[in-house]
């Protein structure tokens, strides 16, 4: 734990854009209403798979309030965008076929044309006549379809094969590995293995994407959207449509949730190129089926693991295969899955292999901890069956086997400080204190990992007339970014939290930043911001200097007050005094800075589930939830511990009730939250959380992310403990009522 007491971190003040938000003040994507603004409709694909033989759109332009109409021909060819971004990492052609269709459409919902009217009735119409004609082609719904010799080739020359395998569809392949795996097992006592199966969730944010946009006489575009990432939509907008990204000046609205599904862009070169093509403003929103249909969810998994250890519990050897529906381009995260399935463990021999794999569905995205859930749902699982046949304590075992400051994970990452052993013993601490378990109750244990990152942020703090201080970012606030990095600059500035005003700048405002996600904020941004407010206080000082007619070096700067180091605070000026005087001492306090942020602490947590099953109705009722996380430092410890909770809730969900149900054809049955059911409050219980804080040496306040690990555990934790409850492994998710129906008439 901490021991520094200090005046702002670890406080729990009110958040700075709370009031805006419960009194409907904040404006969203959806709220930009520009003078003259055209509505926008988008039309997609009826079919799952199909050749565009023809567009014919001269009934839709033909009809009274419709002013522009574009389909793929309007946009720049495929050919002539670079086929990657700066960084090696998003390839924008296939972001530009998923904006806009060109001569087949790869998914159900993907999008082939769209409209921008007076209205979005009108819009609407027009979508009704346009004319397309398909020739419907055989469709690929699951990766042991797509990877059959058969299976048609959805991307001819981008897919890459592996020797020994018929894997046309496979894009890509991830080995991560260490030792000698193959000579390890005799060394094991005991051995178990599974077949695990997760169906594709959806983040479920709220807001639905939305993108708005218009064009100058000078041909300088503005585009208002709701993203996690203003540079990234400026960066891949501009190179769709074949412009100079300083001409892009994107302005993020408010974010009514993301979670990593925002993390790329749909509508925003739509909304651009019809706002140049009508010469008018143009808002796109998205209908709820449209988000469902057309933005990614994260992927189905399949996993083939084993584990082996001997008598004492003593991991020694682990293998998987995993195998990720990457939806209709290439990009799953199975190589993050890889990465971080087996981190948590001290395990000398591993072999695990990720495989990419293109089907026709929407191209996944992130999703909190990406691919991580999936791979700990097959590891803790088994881990859970290895304490069994071992006659071990869950916790004991990952206690006995649990990765500490030196050890170095399969995947290269050599640990320094961690907590991994803090949240387990905190874990076991708090289940020694439970209440006993009734009748058809049982008790899951799992742990998680997530490496977090760091990336590129800009920071600047300026000091108004009054004293008060404003800190100027760009990376968008989806889980209370804007209080803790404001606390920071308060607690290096002095002063109250609530004289500091956070402000998210826009891509022409603020230098650049890498977009929010990889739990990243508070630590990089909050790095910057940091080193912002102390070069400001740098500058408080040198001031008063003058003023005091000492040098520098003999001026304190404490409690938002310069003092003579000497003086015992007999003299001092305070930061109002400073600001106040500020033109004839010199100008304005200001500073900004730009960092790439190293040392991104990686996060483990630990969490205990107990559940209760009706085997007569198949139901499972969340009884207790127990959340414990390191969070280095919490900044602001009430939104730690909702970002706990939320990443519980989620996890819950994606465990008992979520999935995209598809039919034959493939198309999605469940596009609406009436049917794809998330958790609700009465499917909750009161989640308990416990922060551990073993800080982080790179951090000046010891930061590590907080919000990508915490959904890891949850999926294995819910299905350790039905097997608990029932005595028979849950293998395939969602354990939803007929699942676990079925599961246990197989019972023997």
């Amino acid at each position: 734990m901490t021991g520094n007491r200090l005046r702002t971190v670890g406080s729990r003040p009110i958040r700075h854009d709370g009031v805006d938000k419960v009194t409907g003040r904040a404006n969203f994507g959806a709220d930009v209403d520009w003078p003259g603004m055209l509505q926008g409709r988008v039309l997609r694909s009826p079919h799952a798979h199909a050749r565009i033989r023809s567009v014919d759109v001269s009934r839709a332009v033909a009809l009274d309030g419709v002013h522009g109409v574009i389909t793929g021909g309007d946009l720049p060819a495929l050919e002539s965008i670079p086929e990657y971004d700066a960084g090696g990492v998003v390839n924008l052609r296939h972001v530009a076929e998923n904006v806009l269709a060109r001569d087949r459409v790869l998914y159900h919902g993907h999008a082939v044309a769209a409209v921008a009217a007076e209205s979005a009735a009108i819009a609407d119409a027009a979508l009704e006549l346009i004319e397309v004609s398909y020739e419907p082609l055989p469709a690929v719904l699951d990766v042991e379809q797509a990877m059959s010799d058969q299976a048609p080739v959805l991307h001819p020359g981008h897919s890459v094969g592996d020797e020994g395998r018929v894997a046309s569809n496979v894009a890509s392949r991830t080995v991560v590995e260490r030792g000698d795996v193959d000579g390890a097992w005799d060394a094991a006592d005991v051995v178990v293995s599974g077949s695990f199966r997760t169906a594709a969730v959806h983040q479920a944010y709220i807001e639905p994407h939305a993108a708005a946009a218009r064009v100058g006489e000078d041909g300088q575009v503005v585009l208002w959207c709701t993203t996690q990432g203003p540079f990234m939509v400026r960066d891949v907008s501009a190179a769709i449509l074949d412009r100079s990204p300083g001409d892009i000046r994107v302005i993020p609205s408010e974010i009514g949730g993301g979670f990593g599904g925002k993390t790329t862009v749909y509508l925003e070169p739509l909304a651009v190129r019809l706002a140049e093509a009508t010469h008018r403003p143009v808002r796109l929103v998205m209908q709820r089926d449209e988000v469902f249909r057309a933005t990614g969810p994260a992927p189905a998994g399949r996993i083939e693991a084993r584990i082996g250890a001997r008598h004492d519990g003593t991991l020694v050897a682990a293998e998987a295969e995993l195998t990720f529906e990457a939806g209709a381009f290439p990009g799953s995260p199975v190589g993050a899955a890889a990465m971080t399935m087996f981190a948590p463990y001290r395990i000398e021999h591993v072999h695990v292999e990720g495989l990419d794999v293109v089907v026709n569905k929407p191209k996944v995205a992130a999703y909190r901890a990406p691919g991580a859930p999936i791979s700990a749902f097959a590891a803790e699982s088994l881990l859970d069956d290895l304490a069994r046949e071992l006659d071990m304590d869950p916790i004991d075992l990952r206690l006995h086997n649990a990765v500490i400051e030196g050890d170095k994970a399969a995947h290269g990452a050599v640990f320094e400080t961690i907590g991994l052993r803090e949240t387990l013993e905190v874990a076991q601490r708090e289940v020694s204190r439970a209440p006993a378990l009734g009748s058809k109750q049982g008790r899951g244990v799992a742990s998680g990992y997530w490496f977090n990152a760091g990336l590129q942020s800009t920071a600047t703090v300026n000091i108004a007339a009054d004293g008060s201080a404003i800190v100027v970012t760009g990376s968008p606030d989806i889980g209370g970014s804007r209080a803790s990095l404001a606390m920071m600059a308060a607690e290096e500035l002095g002063i109250d939290v609530h004289r500091v005003h956070p402000v998210l700048g826009d891509t022409q405002t603020i230098g650049f930043n890498d977009q929010t996600g990889g739990s990243r904020v508070t630590y990089a941004t909050g790095m910057a911001v940091v080193e912002a407010s102390r070069q400001v206080v740098s500058q408080l000082r040198a001031r008063a200097a003058i003023l005091f007619g000492v040098d520098v070096d003999a001026v304190a700067w404490s409690e938002g007050r310069a003092t003579l180091a000497d003086a015992q605070g007999s003299e001092s000026l305070s930061l109002e005094e400073l600001a106040k005087d500020a033109g004839s001492t010199g100008g304005p306090f200001s500073a900004t800075v730009s960092l790439d942020a190293k040392g991104a602490g990686p996060g483990f947590a630990t969490h205990v589930c107990d559940v209760e099953v009706d085997e007569d109705l198949g139901s499972v009722r969340i009884v207790r939830y127990l959340a414990v996380q390191d969070a280095g430092r919490a900044i602001h410890p009430s939104y730690v511990e909702g970002q706990m909770q939320g990443a519980v809730a989620q996890g819950i969900g994606w465990a008992l009730n979520e999935e995209y149900v598809w039919n034959e054809e493939g198309e999605l049955d469940n596009p609406s939250f009436l049917d794809y059911r998330i958790p609700v409050a009465s499917d909750l219980p009161s989640i308990a959380t416990a922060i551990v804080e073993v800080p982080n040496p790179h951090h000046p306040y010891g930061v590590r992310g907080v919000g990508e690990v915490g959904i890891v555990p949850p999926l294995a934790a819910v299905a350790n403990a039905i097997r608990d409850a029932v005595g028979v492994r849950p293998t395939e998710l969602p354990i939803s009522p007929p699942r676990l129906r079925a599961l246990l008439e197989g019972r023997t």
